[in-house]
């Protein structure tokens, strides 16, 4: 490869910018992107925006019946072949963004931090090799209280805060619902550890803001209201030169699955129905207007583009052809 190592090349492409998000890609599954898993990071822009897609890793999940509620077994795996993914397991990524807005260096959800699944918890080695450390983040803003959103947040033997000197901004609606003393009536019970530790840390950090809907977070940041997965789940919405990218957290998660078939209802939703409605409502949205969406269980990249497929919806993320 003309004296270049195969890690050079990756950074090399891994570093490169997409101006204006002008340069959508080639379908998903392709060697680089796959490998760029290794250098952990994606850099891409949205107008003046410079977005960067953070790796933290995979779960690889055995088949079981009712994680897809109105979907089989054997329907799961022929959608996953048709994706071009093993069909041996489900396969979710875990990636986050970060964004420089404003003067500030944004993150949107901190990640599992090693506290999921053994196999995920990356995210600050692939902030490092991007150039940032924690002590660089601003500001964290939060779509919702699932585990592999905000475990970042905190150390996983004591709970202290990760990231004490970054706003962390959470949506009012999820705040409100999780830190309720009533929650634990309303939860199954294997939920109810979560919302301990939500409620022993949360409300006693002096740097959480709560936001409503459709409020300006940042310059040209704006929250997005995407309930059914949780009940105040919320997305971005990132402006910037006429184009928008749209983070949106947990709307689907793995498009073979849920982007080709957005009716099938995952058992992770609080209300399989409403989340639905809001999955077909906001790739309506993204289809029609050409926007970059970029979901938090997508792959890596995980960031590219939507367009209406049969009677469902085609992820196409970026992609940069490898050179040395």
């Amino acid at each position: 490869m003309d004296g270049y190592s195969r890690r050079t090349v990756l950074k090399s492409a891994a570093s490169a910018a997409l101006v204006g998000a002008g340069g959508v890609a080639s379908p998903s599954g392709s060697a680089l992107a796959i490998s760029l898993r290794e250098v952990g990071y994606f850099r891409y822009s949205i107008g003046d925006v410079a977005c960067t897609a953070l790796y933290d890793g995979i779960w690889r999940k055995d088949h079981a019946e009712g994680f897809i509620l109105n979907a089989s077994i054997d329907d799961t795996k022929a959608a996953l072949t048709s994706g071009n993914l093993a069909d041996e397991f489900v396969t979710i990524e875990f990636t986050q963004t970060m964004l420089e807005v404003g003067g500030r260096t944004v993150l949107i959800d901190p990640g599992t931090g090693g506290q999921w699944v053994s196999s995920a918890g990356t995210m600050l080695e692939s902030m490092e090799a991007a150039g940032r450390s924690p002590s660089q983040i601003d500001t964290i803003l939060i779509s919702h209280f699932h585990p592999d959103h905000i475990y970042g947040l905190m150390d996983g033997m004591t709970d202290a805060p990760l990231f004490p000197d970054a706003e962390i901004v959470v949506p009012e609606t999820e705040y409100r619902f999780w830190t309720d003393q009533q929650v634990f009536t309303r939860l199954p019970v294997e939920w109810h550890g979560l919302a301990r530790r939500i409620q022993g840390t949360f409300p006693r950090w002096s740097n959480v803001t709560l936001v409503g809907d459709d409020a300006e977070v940042l310059p040209g940041v704006r929250t997005l209201s995407t309930p059914g997965h949780t009940i105040g789940h919320t997305s971005y919405r990132v402006s910037s030169g006429g184009y928008d990218l749209i983070v949106a957290g947990d709307v689907s998660i793995t498009p073979a699955l849920f982007v080709a078939n957005p009716g099938w209802h995952i058992a992770f939703d609080a209300d399989p129905v409403l989340a639905e409605q809001t999955r077909r409502r906001l790739f309506d949205q993204v289809s029609a207007d050409g926007s970059v969406i970029a979901g938090y269980h997508f792959g890596f990249p995980n960031a590219g583009r939507l367009h209406v497929d049969g009677q469902g919806y085609a992820f196409e993320p970026f992609n940069i052809a490898e050179r040395a």
